[in-house]
């Protein structure tokens, strides 16, 4: 008896292990990509953005794949990849007329947390964040930029 209720018991844990691993392969997830770029130019001449895009875009449309057989260059025209819908959040940049200026820094912090705090707020997952910078490289080079991808998911 006793082992004919262990066996049960067991038999029902099983399948709701089974219909909860499908309940999780079968979720569908979307991604969203917020890219924050701040000017390092000297004198506060860059322009310092925060970019959401509100249009998607199916990347095989834009792919092709290239073998031994058959390298035939991917012929998808710019303007049918270039967004035009999309969020501008306008930051400071690190730099004005005097040098280095920390409360644009501190600014543009604050614009970022915002975003970030409703995104996740409307139920989206910050999964990751990159960054890379450009920086000044010399007399001849007054060019910069700091730039910063946050990578959020949620279910849909």
């Amino acid at each position: 008896m006793k082992k004919t209720i262990l066996m049960c018991l067991f038999a029902i844990a099983s399948i709701l292990t089974m219909n909860a691993q499908d309940s999780i392969a079968a979720k569908q997830f979307e991604v969203k990509v917020i890219t924050s770029v701040e000017s390092i130019v000297p004198s506060g001449l860059g322009r310092s953005r925060l970019i959401s895009a509100n249009e998607e875009r199916d990347y095989k449309q834009f792919t092709s794949s290239q073998n031994e057989d058959d390298n035939t260059r991917n012929k998808s025209k710019r303007k049918d990849i270039r967004v035009k819908d999309f969020d501008e959040t306008k930051l400071l940049n690190f730099y004005n007329i005097g040098g280095i200026r920390f409360q644009n820094i501190a600014a543009n912090d604050a614009v970022i947390s915002s975003k970030l705090t409703t995104m996740l707020s409307e139920g989206w997952d910050l999964v990751f964040v990159t960054s890379a910078v450009e920086s000044d490289s010399g007399e001849s080079d007054g060019q910069g930029i700091f730039i910063t991808r946050y990578i959020f998911k949620r279910a849909l």
